[in-house]
């Protein structure tokens, strides 16, 4: 079985649903074959994002994190992630990733690929695992994002905006989470 396999087009990206439990398995579909593709070029592949926490509401669509030594050339990512099913986004807003997305047709999913062990990728890595550590936050997280869907339907970034606030203080919840437990990343998703 391939992602292309398990990827549904019909997906409502602009809802807030509760967790599903087919989310990890996409992902792991996903990560093979951006595994097979990249081979040593991708140093970790993560899933992240909301979808990577059990139980945790969310938008239906699965972020993946690849950490590579260095995003040139770019043609060494470029090739095998479009080969996967995905689109360079070019001119992306966020310096420190490549972005990618699902080509049309396809279910909506983000590829960020980011330097390995830079603070982006960190950071990430970071929020996920405090989420799946502490389920009390990771409730209130889904109360915030479920009472901001509504703005999902016409203004996608009043959303973000929204939920700002309240990830920034997971955020530094999270850190003086990773200070008392000595957090490290796991080993890489795929």
């Amino acid at each position: 079985m391939t992602h292309r396999d398990l990827l549904q087009p019909d997906v409502d990206v602009r809802a807030v649903i509760d967790y599903d439990p087919v989310w990890p398995e996409l992902f792991a579909a996903l990560g093979r074959d951006l595994r097979a593709g990249l081979g040593g070029v991708a140093l970790r592949i993560d899933h992240i994002g909301s979808t990577a926490v059990a139980g945790l509401a969310a938008k239906p669509i699965i972020d993946v994190q690849i950490s590579v030594a260095s995003f040139e050339p770019l043609s060494a990512l470029r090739e095998p992630i479009e080969s996967c099913g995905f689109v360079w986004r070019a001119g992306d807003d966020d310096l420190t990733r490549r972005y990618f997305r699902e080509r049309p047709g396809l279910r909506r999913t983000h590829v960020h690929v980011r330097l390995a062990g830079s603070f982006s990728e960190q950071l990430n890595l970071l929020h996920r695992d405090y989420l799946r550590a502490d389920p009390v936050r990771a409730g209130e997280y889904a109360a915030v994002k479920r009472s901001l869907a509504h703005l999902l339907l016409n203004d996608r970034q009043a959303y973000v905006d929204a939920k700002a606030p309240f990830v920034w203080d997971t955020i530094a919840r999270a850190h003086d989470w990773a200070q008392l437990t000595g957090w490290e990343p796991g080993p890489s998703n795929a």
